[in-house]
């Protein structure tokens, strides 16, 4: 096995205890979305129907507590008796702070100080501390390091992990459980846990899917260390702040390279048009992030074939309700529209 690369028998050992503590959500389909496809690539998708799998109905609102409950439970004895902290500006501390809860793990998240009120509120329902620091990631990053020395606390990274891309590989499997003959899958890309261990799950199982990701045109840390050949740190500026992460890691790296087919990347406007899509033909509500894979392929931007079918991961729904007005106003229109 190439370094850095998480196996299909580690996402198989991750599933059955995921599965204990999570949903298996459901993949929903929509005829419309095929059509809108039909409209902006001349392909009309196996079906007459693109399928969604709606991680946005997952617990915390997002995939992350996948990851996050095979990554807890890793940990040694002593390890979860002192507690673990984490860096996230948003989902990745809400599914530490749930999973940490569900375990019985003291949970601390650091967060920066202009964190999303809403995902701020969330982590405290869930039993974690919050410590808000810093203008960005890298400000809070120290603060971060400082606590955990103090205290002896475990850091649990919230994407660049073998045991969370494990977990997030459950998502694959189950995709393939429901749509066994799946052709295409496309999900959003921020530090890369979700479509590693993803793709690793789709492409040791059945090699023939293809795996697309998405990046928002501003927040592309992996594209950029695509083309250099190693992590790059960037300042990510999007709305879809789900996909803000400042830097590929050094495992999704590596799995995006063995095992993705493509990256695209999205202006804001489009993503938009995802979420509105989804609210009014779909009556699902996505955050940006969970809407940015489903805008990619409205937008023709998929390389797809005839008779392909074709699975996005809905990866989140934890939108501000108060700027959904905002979002859909600002949406650009889809070739289909």
């Amino acid at each position: 096995m190439p370094e850095h690369i998480v196996s299909l028998a580690q996402i198989q050992e991750a599933r059955p205890v995921v599965a204990a503590k999570v949903h298996q959500t459901p993949l929903l389909s929509s005829e419309t979305a095929a059509r809108f496809v039909e409209a902006a690539t001349g392909i009309l998708p196996a079906d007459g129907r693109i399928y969604l799998k709606a991680e946005h109905l997952q617990k915390t609102g997002s995939f992350k507590p996948r990851g996050m409950t095979w990554k807890i439970a890793s940990l040694r004895a002593d390890e979860r008796t002192r507690g673990i902290i984490t860096l996230s500006a948003g989902n990745a501390a809400q599914a530490y702070a749930w999973a940490g809860r569900t375990a019985g793990v003291p949970v601390t998240v650091v967060m920066p100080a202009a964190a999303v009120r809403s995902k701020v509120d969330a982590c405290l329902g869930y039993g974690a501390e919050v410590i808000l620091h810093g203008a960005d990631v890298g400000e809070a990053l120290l603060e971060m390091e400082r606590v955990r020395d103090v205290r002896g606390l475990t850091y649990c990274h919230p994407f660049d992990d073998p045991f969370v891309i494990a977990g997030h590989g459950s998502i694959g499997l189950e995709i393939l459980d429901d749509l066994p003959e799946v052709d295409v899958v496309v999900a959003g890309i921020g530090g890369g846990g979700l479509i590693s261990g993803v793709s690793a799950a789709l492409k040791e199982s059945r090699p023939g899917v293809r795996v697309y990701g998405v990046e928002p045109e501003r927040s592309n840390a992996m594209s950029l260390a695509l083309e250099q050949g190693e992590v790059v740190q960037i300042q990510p500026v999007s709305i879809a702040d789900g996909l803000g992460a400042p830097f590929a890691g050094r495992w999704t790296l590596a799995m995006v390279r063995q095992y993705v087919d493509g990256i695209v990347l999205l202006d804001d406007p489009l993503i938009m048009a995802g979420m509105r899509f989804a609210a009014e033909r779909m009556k699902q509500v996505f955050e940006p992030a969970g809407a940015a894979a489903l805008a990619a392929l409205l937008a023709g931007r998929i390389p797809l074939r005839n008779g392909d079918r074709v699975a996005v991961v809905a990866s989140g729904g934890n939108v501000e309700v108060s700027r959904i007005g905002e979002f859909f106003a600002g949406a650009s229109a889809l070739p289909g529209a």
